[in-house]
């Protein structure tokens, strides 16, 4: 059936925990762990750290089912560390491939040189087993990102590997803590093991593989444990090979000041609710409003007959403050060239196939006519302006000149959402469907809904063959791939 997100929230409360298959999910989410720098930079300036790419065996659920898990993972943990930095800092990663097949590191929503985004055959050769690849970079914008393979994406992440990459702003807000959930959902056997379908036929051509247990940083998520009068930082980002995540705080009213690492103007949540297709960030501002000894419920309801809770908010029985600081937190803006929208380059950029997708005559694959049929036993489902990907090293679906202003129009002519992701750059959303865009809000993956149309705008200035591409991975490896040139 199409996708199922919700519309405006109704409650429910006869929902509970999610789900049946992995027991009760009340306890253990923890802290993703930081990654320090290695111990002596190799050049003056450069903050040095090393990544290790492996199989391991971590615990993700709590309860009866709590066991250690066969995973894939950085430094053997789910998340991997978390790599924070200063805006403007140089960074060198060294990351080793102890996985029994090639990989690759992408920084997601980072604009890295060509050379460092980590797109296997496009901008790097693989990393063969055993081997090892350094990326290095300067971390232009302040933000919330995060770092994943593009090899095999839709079974590398799937199995664990991704980690947050936080870039903290030369003079940070003030706040009291500042804390990031990673969101992910996981698809387990009654024994509580991965269970080892990915790429299955139904998931790409449909919604993707969704999982029947979610995590928030590698854990069944515990609480979260808040003060009356604590202001909080909370990043979110949803590492979910498919899932989209609409998250409501109950009893509160989150501000978003970030999305995608970008800052956007302090606001509510349209609705009440943080919507993140995969790939997707948003920072927000948590004040404790409640009072010693309250509970409130997280909820997440992106999926109508699905909801469920997350996790509680509860509130310890000694207040920080009496109310939360009233001045208002607004981020510093980042250095993104601004798109001139009167002499911007007009471009159609067109999303075909899918179940219940209508017609997928008139595709090519490889250069040559496909049918729906030769589609399905190449493992293709997708196309993006009439061509099926079959590998990262394509011709471009655009070329565009480097310095230029551009608006695209993303028309969704499928049954199902995708967040579309262009490496490399931000862009802002500039309108859904003809309707304006209230905060123009700049943005590195945008969640198109089915049958949508979505104009967004970008200044071309990041020189190099980019991959643009919907962020749920079966999609991603079902055809829905393109290449951007800036030349």
């Amino acid at each position: 059936m199409p996708s199922d997100v919700a519309g405006p929230f109704t409650p429910d409360p006869s929902r509970r925990r999610f789900l049946a298959a992995a027991g009760a999910l009340a306890a253990g989410a923890l802290l993703p762990a930081r990654l320090r720098p290695a111990a002596a930079a190799d050049a003056p300036g450069v903050r040095a750290f090393t990544l290790t790419a492996a199989p391991a065996r971590v615990p993700l659920l709590a309860g009866e089912l709590d066991k250690a898990m066969a995973v894939w993972a950085y430094d053997g943990r789910v998340p991997g560390p978390e790599i924070r930095v200063r805006q403007g800092e140089r960074v060198r990663i060294t990351v080793t491939n102890g996985l029994r097949e090639e990989t690759t590191v992408h920084w997601h929503g980072v604009r890295v040189p060509n050379a460092q985004d980590g797109v296997p055959h496009l901008t790097q050769e693989p990393i063969a087993p055993g081997a090892r690849f350094v990326y290095e970079f300067v971390c232009p914008d302040a933000g919330t990102f995060w770092y994943h393979p593009h090899q095999r994406s839709f079974e590398q992440v799937g199995r664990g590997l991704y980690g947050p990459l936080i870039v903290e702003e030369r003079e940070p807000p003030a706040v009291d803590r500042d804390l990031t959930w990673v969101l992910d959902d996981w698809r387990l056997t009654p024994e509580a093991e991965i269970r080892d379908d990915f790429g299955h036929p139904h998931d790409i051509s449909h919604e993707g593989r969704i999982g029947n247990v979610v995590t928030v940083n590698g854990r069944t998520p515990a609480p979260l444990h808040m003060r009356t009068g604590e202001r909080v930082r909370l990043r979110l980002i949803n590492a979910a090979n498919a899932r989209i995540f609409a998250l409501v705080f109950h009893g509160h009213r989150p501000r978003i000041v970030a999305l995608d690492g970008q800052p956007c103007p302090p606001h509510e949540p349209p609705g009440g609710r943080v919507v993140l297709g995969p790939a997707m960030r948003a920072d927000l501002i948590l004040d404790g409003t409640g009072r010693p000894g309250e509970r409130y419920t997280v909820r997440d309801v992106a999926y109508r007959r699905q909801a469920y809770e997350l996790t509680d908010v509860v509130y310890g029985p000694t207040p920080l403050r009496n109310e939360p600081p009233p001045a208002p937190v607004e981020l510093p803006a980042n250095p993104l060239a601004e798109p001139d929208l009167a002499r911007a380059e007009r471009h159609e950029i067109r999303f075909q196939g899918g179940m219940m997708g209508g017609s997928l005559h008139g595709l090519r694959m490889n250069g040559r006519p496909v049918n729906p049929m030769q589609m399905m036993h190449a493992g293709k489902a997708w196309a993006i302006n009439g061509v099926v990907a079959t590998g990262h090293r394509l011709d471009p679906v655009l070329t565009l000149a480097r310095g230029r202003s551009y608006r695209l129009l993303l028309a969704n002519d499928t049954a199902w959402h995708h967040p579309m992701h262009l490496h490399g750059h931000s862009f802002r959303v500039l309108a859904r469907d003809g309707v304006p865009a209230p905060r123009r809000e700049w943005q590195d993956t945008v969640l198109v809904a089915p049958r949508e149309r979505t104009e967004i705008a970008l200044v071309a200035d990041n020189p190099g063959d980019w991959m643009f591409h919907c962020h749920i991975l079966e999609h991603q490896a079902g055809g829905m791939m393109a290449v951007v040139r800036v030349a």
